[in-house]
Protein backbone atom coordinates (compact mmCIF):
# COMPACT_ATOMS: atom_id res chain seq x y z
CA UNK A 1 0.00 0.00 0.00
CA UNK A 2 1.58 3.56 -0.67
CA UNK A 3 0.84 6.54 1.55
CA UNK A 4 -2.21 7.58 -1.30
CA UNK A 5 -4.56 5.79 -0.01
CA UNK A 6 -3.71 6.83 4.09
CA UNK A 7 -4.09 9.91 2.45
CA UNK A 8 -7.06 9.33 0.61
CA UNK A 9 -8.84 7.78 3.92
CA UNK A 10 -7.60 10.62 5.69
CA UNK A 11 -9.57 13.28 4.08
CA UNK A 12 -12.62 11.23 4.92
CA UNK A 13 -12.62 13.00 7.76
CA UNK A 14 -13.62 15.96 6.06
CA UNK A 15 -11.04 19.27 4.38
CA UNK A 16 -7.95 19.55 6.35
CA UNK A 17 -4.59 21.83 5.83
CA UNK A 18 -1.52 19.70 5.72
CA UNK A 19 -1.22 20.62 9.10
CA UNK A 20 -4.12 19.22 10.49
CA UNK A 21 -3.10 16.25 8.15
CA UNK A 22 -0.25 15.85 9.83
CA UNK A 23 -1.47 15.78 13.52
CA UNK A 24 -4.51 13.24 12.39
CA UNK A 25 -1.30 11.03 11.41
CA UNK A 26 0.24 11.89 14.11
CA UNK A 27 -2.70 11.08 16.44
CA UNK A 28 -5.04 8.15 14.77
CA UNK A 29 -3.26 7.18 11.56
CA UNK A 30 0.37 6.53 13.09
CA UNK A 31 -1.40 3.28 14.75
CA UNK A 32 -1.17 1.58 11.49
CA UNK A 33 0.64 4.08 9.04
CA UNK A 34 3.74 6.71 9.66
CA UNK A 35 4.80 9.47 7.78
CA UNK A 36 6.46 12.34 8.13
CA UNK A 37 5.48 15.63 7.42
CA UNK A 38 7.81 16.22 4.33
CA UNK A 39 6.27 12.89 2.72
CA UNK A 40 2.52 13.69 3.32
CA UNK A 41 3.26 17.12 1.95
CA UNK A 42 4.86 15.24 -0.96
CA UNK A 43 2.22 12.61 -1.36
CA UNK A 44 -0.58 15.60 -1.16
CA UNK A 45 0.57 17.97 -4.28
CA UNK A 46 0.65 14.05 -6.01
CA UNK A 47 -2.47 13.41 -5.28
CA UNK A 48 -3.65 17.08 -6.74
CA UNK A 49 -1.93 16.44 -9.88
CA UNK A 50 -3.61 13.37 -9.98
CA UNK A 51 -6.93 15.06 -9.48
CA UNK A 52 -7.55 12.74 -6.22
CA UNK A 53 -7.86 15.98 -4.09
CA UNK A 54 -8.46 19.68 -4.28
CA UNK A 55 -6.56 22.21 -2.93
CA UNK A 56 -7.97 25.87 -1.91
CA UNK A 57 -5.90 29.01 -1.01
CA UNK A 58 -7.19 30.57 2.73
CA UNK A 59 -5.87 33.80 3.42
CA UNK A 60 -4.75 34.21 6.55
CA UNK A 61 -4.25 38.35 8.10
CA UNK A 62 -1.52 37.09 10.86
CA UNK A 63 0.01 33.61 9.58
CA UNK A 64 1.20 32.36 6.52
CA UNK A 65 -1.86 31.36 3.95
CA UNK A 66 -2.82 27.51 4.30
CA UNK A 67 -3.74 24.96 1.57
CA UNK A 68 -6.81 23.03 2.47
CA UNK A 69 -7.35 19.76 0.91
CA UNK A 70 -10.69 18.02 0.23
CA UNK A 71 -11.21 14.76 -1.56
CA UNK A 72 -12.39 14.44 -5.21
CA UNK A 73 -15.11 12.47 -6.66
CA UNK A 74 -12.14 10.50 -8.87
CA UNK A 75 -10.65 10.18 -5.57
CA UNK A 76 -12.93 8.66 -3.87
CA UNK A 77 -13.97 6.39 -6.59
CA UNK A 78 -10.02 5.22 -6.35
CA UNK A 79 -10.44 4.91 -2.69
CA UNK A 80 -13.20 2.70 -2.79
CA UNK A 81 -11.81 0.37 -5.13
CA UNK A 82 -8.22 0.21 -3.23
CA UNK A 83 -11.22 -0.58 0.34
CA UNK A 84 -12.81 -3.82 -1.90
CA UNK A 85 -9.48 -5.20 -3.21
CA UNK A 86 -7.95 -7.66 -1.43
CA UNK A 87 -4.44 -6.70 0.20
CA UNK A 88 -1.33 -7.84 -1.95
CA UNK A 89 0.24 -9.91 0.72
CA UNK A 90 -0.51 -9.83 4.50
CA UNK A 91 1.40 -8.53 7.41
CA UNK A 92 5.17 -8.87 8.08
CA UNK A 93 6.80 -7.65 10.73
CA UNK A 94 10.05 -5.98 10.41
CA UNK A 95 11.46 -4.55 13.82
CA UNK A 96 14.90 -4.03 14.32
CA UNK A 97 14.55 -4.65 18.00
CA UNK A 98 13.68 -8.30 17.71
CA UNK A 99 16.86 -8.66 15.22
CA UNK A 100 19.07 -7.37 18.49
CA UNK A 101 16.88 -9.80 21.09
CA UNK A 102 17.86 -12.48 18.26
CA UNK A 103 21.45 -11.73 18.52
CA UNK A 104 21.64 -11.01 22.28
CA UNK A 105 23.15 -14.75 23.59
CA UNK A 106 26.69 -13.71 21.80
CA UNK A 107 27.75 -11.49 24.01
CA UNK A 108 25.83 -8.76 24.38
CA UNK A 109 25.72 -6.99 27.58
CA UNK A 110 22.15 -8.11 28.94
CA UNK A 111 21.78 -4.37 30.91
CA UNK A 112 22.15 -2.79 27.38
CA UNK A 113 19.60 -5.44 26.07
CA UNK A 114 17.26 -4.38 28.80
CA UNK A 115 17.54 -1.10 27.94
CA UNK A 116 16.17 -1.25 25.14
CA UNK A 117 13.55 -3.00 26.01
CA UNK A 118 12.34 -0.48 28.67
CA UNK A 119 12.59 2.19 25.99
CA UNK A 120 10.34 0.17 23.71
CA UNK A 121 7.91 -0.66 26.81
CA UNK A 122 8.30 3.30 27.90
CA UNK A 123 7.31 4.21 24.24
CA UNK A 124 4.33 1.83 23.96
CA UNK A 125 3.02 3.15 27.25
CA UNK A 126 3.49 6.45 25.62
CA UNK A 127 1.35 5.24 22.31
CA UNK A 128 -1.05 3.24 24.38
CA UNK A 129 -2.09 6.46 26.44
CA UNK A 130 -2.35 8.59 23.17
CA UNK A 131 -4.68 6.04 21.53
CA UNK A 132 -6.65 5.58 25.04
CA UNK A 133 -7.07 9.71 24.93
CA UNK A 134 -8.36 9.46 21.43
CA UNK A 135 -10.89 6.79 22.17
CA UNK A 136 -12.41 9.00 25.17
CA UNK A 137 -12.59 11.72 22.92
CA UNK A 138 -14.35 9.66 19.96
CA UNK A 139 -17.27 8.09 22.56
CA UNK A 140 -17.36 11.56 23.96
CA UNK A 141 -19.27 9.68 27.40
CA UNK A 142 -21.09 7.26 24.90
CA UNK A 143 -20.14 3.41 25.61
CA UNK A 144 -18.34 1.46 22.64
CA UNK A 145 -21.66 -0.18 21.53
CA UNK A 146 -23.20 3.26 21.54
CA UNK A 147 -20.93 4.39 19.83
CA UNK A 148 -20.34 1.79 16.78
CA UNK A 149 -24.54 1.66 16.79
CA UNK A 150 -24.50 5.58 16.15
CA UNK A 151 -21.57 7.07 14.66
CA UNK A 152 -21.48 8.33 11.16
CA UNK A 153 -18.22 6.69 10.25
CA UNK A 154 -16.87 3.77 12.40
CA UNK A 155 -13.48 3.02 10.48
CA UNK A 156 -11.57 5.20 12.73
CA UNK A 157 -12.51 3.56 15.41
CA UNK A 158 -12.04 0.29 14.70
CA UNK A 159 -8.15 1.12 13.52
CA UNK A 160 -7.81 2.45 16.40
CA UNK A 161 -8.64 -0.67 18.04
CA UNK A 162 -6.24 -2.44 16.72
CA UNK A 163 -3.99 0.05 17.57
CA UNK A 164 -4.66 0.02 21.11
CA UNK A 165 -4.81 -4.08 21.20
CA UNK A 166 -1.27 -3.31 19.10
CA UNK A 167 0.46 -1.36 21.80
CA UNK A 168 -1.31 -3.64 24.66
CA UNK A 169 0.82 -6.53 23.02
CA UNK A 170 3.60 -4.88 22.69
CA UNK A 171 3.75 -3.84 26.97
CA UNK A 172 2.79 -7.52 27.48
CA UNK A 173 5.80 -8.64 25.24
CA UNK A 174 8.06 -6.30 26.92
CA UNK A 175 7.36 -7.01 30.38
CA UNK A 176 7.97 -10.73 29.55
CA UNK A 177 11.01 -9.92 28.34
CA UNK A 178 11.99 -8.03 31.34
CA UNK A 179 11.02 -11.06 33.69
CA UNK A 180 12.56 -13.31 31.93
CA UNK A 181 16.17 -11.50 31.64
CA UNK A 182 15.97 -10.58 35.37
CA UNK A 183 15.69 -14.06 36.01
CA UNK A 184 18.42 -15.22 33.83
CA UNK A 185 20.70 -12.43 35.05
CA UNK A 186 19.76 -10.44 38.20
CA UNK A 187 20.80 -6.78 38.60
CA UNK A 188 23.45 -6.30 41.46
Amino acid sequence: MSLKYAVLAALLEGEASGYELSKLFDVSLANFWAATPQQLYRELERLAQDGLIEARVVRQERRPDKRMFTLTEEGLRDLRAFAAAPPRRPTAIRDELLIKIQAMDDGVDPAATRALVEERRDWARGKLARYLRVRERLLAGRTEEEYLREADRIGPYLTLMGGISFEEDNLRWCERVLTVLRQRAPLG
